[in-house]
Parts: structure tokens; sequence; C-alpha cells
């Protein structure tokens, strides 16, 4: 990444202390390795890079459940079908994004790294509050090529050590940050996902219970939107979920995953419409 130094010597940013901010650090010492440099005018080619799709997110009492579809589109095309969309950033959090898929892979990897400098520089975790305005400050970052339309949009979750709960926010496309309750979804299947999230979504859930919620969601969205992706059991790709508790972040295994999923979809063979909420 920092090849070709003069003499063969670091620049003294290297050698001092220095910011706690890794992103500024970068954009000082090398900016063409920020995401996005250098991309060429959306214009000069329509649907050029995949899109990552839907994601969704719930909490429970005691933590929070994040969701991902595994599909990516570039236009009317499949361009993958088991793509990882969710990243772990730290022990207590966690990110997914929807989007252009190369500037926001590109973008949560840097997010991990900042996280991780930060710490490291001084000598303590950034509080959840402070990793949600951070993640702010890199989605403006990318503001130059969301104009061009390529559009990153990120979903943090998270479990606030203070409050002792699961926390979710949102952003936009130009930075601005929002605390979601209960639950959320971005992405194109969003629509169809947090409608189905309304009518499941209680605040007793159990952690299985949002877990499965959070999968009915996602086979909504597949069954409306052709760009989310269902649990596809021939193939066995299924969507993946993480789950941050007091206790931090784990990826659910994939045979709990494959067990539930299925649930969903031989219940959808007797009930294609899936479960409703009761009227009372």
């Amino acid at each position: 990444m920092f090849e070709g130094f003069e003499g063969g010597r670091m620049p003294a940013a290297f050698m001092s202390a220095g910011t706690s901010s890794f992103t500024e650090f970068l954009g000082a010492v090398s900016p063409e390795s920020l995401p996005g440099h250098d991309l060429p005018d959306r214009n000069a080619g329509e649907h050029m890079t995949p899109d990552a799709t839907t994601i969704v997110a719930l909490t429970f009492p005691g933590g929070v459940v994040l969701a991902g579809d595994r599909r990516a589109t570039q236009g009317n095309v499949i361009a993958n079908r088991d793509m990882d969309k969710l990243f772990r950033t730290d022990e207590f959090s966690a990110v997914a994004i929807a989007g252009s898929a190369g500037i926001g892979i590109e973008l949560a990897r840097l997010y991990q790294v900042e996280l991780e400098h930060y710490e490291k520089m001084e000598g303590r975790a950034l509080s959840l509050e402070g990793k949600a305005n951070k993640l702010a400050q890199m989605v403006r970052g990318n503001l130059g090529m969301a104009m061009q339309g390529f559009v990153v949009v990120p979903l943090l979750i998270g479990y606030d050590e203070r409050s002792e709960e699961g926390r979710v926010f949102s952003y936009d496309a130009v930075g601005g940050r929002y605390e979601e309750h209960r639950y959320h979804s971005i992405g194109s299947g969003s629509v169809y996902a947090k409608g189905s999230l309304k009518k499941l979504y209680r605040d007793d859930l159990s952690e299985t219970d949002a877990v499965k919620a959070a999968l009915e969601s996602l086979y909504d969205a597949a069954d409306d939107d052709s760009a989310t992706g269902g649990p596809d059991l021939h193939r066995k790709i299924f969507p993946l979920v993480d789950v941050i508790t007091d206790d931090g972040h784990r990826r659910v295994a994939v045979d709990e995953v494959e067990r539930l999923a299925t649930e969903v979809v031989e219940g959808r063979a007797a009930h294609p419409d899936g479960p409703t909420a009761p009227l009372s």
C-alpha cells in the first residue's frame, strides 16, 4: 500500500504519535488507498458494479440481531449468490452494507481498522455513540462517489455496555445518522422486510425468535423484490446472521440458520404469505 517512498524511508507521519483517526492518517499519507478513489464516472456504464441488497436488524431483551441476504445484483443480472454483507467491527458492534458492493466492503473494512486504531492510540474503545458518529463521518467522506451514483448505505448495530441493551443506527447517503428503535431494514427489499418485521416484532422476543423473525422478513423481501435472495435449500446458501449481547459478537452457526430457514420455507408451503399478527 505504501511502496515507493523516497530513499526507502517512511514519511515522518509514520514515526509520530499522529491522530487517533486512521482515516485521517490514511488521507494524509496515502489518499489513493481510501475507498472509491479514482472510480470512473458511473455515467460511463450503467450497472457497472454489483449492488448489495437487503439487510435487517432487530433488538431483543439483552441484545440485537443483524441479518442479510446473500445476493448481489448487476442491473437485472445476479452477480453473486453468496456474498457476505455483514462485518464484525469489534467485540460489541457490527456493520452491514447495502448499495455499491465494492465501495461498501472497503468502507466496512476501513471502519474495522478505524476502531482498532482508535483503541490502540487512546487505550480504550469508543463508546457505541462514538462508533456511530465515526461511521457517519466516513459515509460523508464518500459523498463525491455517492453523487456519481456509487451510493453506500450502512447499518450499524451494537451492544451498549452502559445502558445494557442492543441498539441500531441507520445512515443516509450524505452521512446523516439516525437511531432506529426495535427494528429496521435497508436495501432494495427493505420496504417488504420492514413490513414483515412490523407484524412479527414483539418486545419480549427470545434470541432464537428474533433470528427467525429476521429470516421471515428476508423471505418476505425476496418474495417481492427480485434483487433479494431467499434461502437456497438446493445450493445450501442461507442468510448470514450476527448476534451481539453482553457476551460479545457471534456469527450464528450455519447449521442453526439452515434449520430455522428450512422451518420458514416449509411453513410457507402451507401458508405462502407467512405468519400473521393477531388482531386484539
